[in-house]
């Protein structure tokens, strides 16, 4: 098959966009939350986080290809990466607070949650519109796959 037909993104090639950026960019970004810099309680909590959006991520991604498949363009626009992106936020809390992740405190204060979310979020976000085009130039016509 020649992948450099596509476009758009395929699932494997969000899922290697994916774990690529938050295991880059999110960890990156939650240092700062983890050891305290930014006026959070120090903890290793934030890269836990970052580890449950990456992961819970990867089936939420299977639903946003079936979605995508009934555009008729087969795109994905920013404004639905918004939303997926309230989405999975809202599904990480309620998967702390409700049922309790492994590594994560129901305790967590949701302020530093939303603060830690939206700021990884956003740089991932940035990151993927901008630099993965810069650093893997073929990156959009390979669906998004990157190796």
């Amino acid at each position: 098959m020649n992948f450099e037909l596509f476009m758009t993104p395929t699932l494997f090639g969000r899922w290697q966009t994916r774990l690529l950026l938050f295991f880059t960019v999110g960890v990156l970004v939650s240092i700062p939350f983890a050891i305290g810099l930014v006026g959070s309680p120090p903890n290793t909590v934030y890269f836990w986080i970052v580890g449950y959006v990456a992961i819970f991520g990867l089936v939420w991604d299977v639903v946003y290809i079936q979605i995508q498949k009934y555009r008729w363009d087969r795109d994905w626009p920013a404004a639905y990466q918004l939303f997926a992106g309230l989405w999975e936020m809202v599904f990480v809390w309620c998967g702390v607070k409700f049922i309790g992740l492994p590594a994560v405190a129901k305790e967590l204060p949701i302020f530093w949650f939303l603060v830690h979310y939206s700021v990884v979020w956003l740089a991932v976000f940035i990151v993927s519109q901008s630099l993965m085009r810069i650093l893997f130039v073929r990156w959009r016509f390979r669906g998004g796959q990157w190796l």
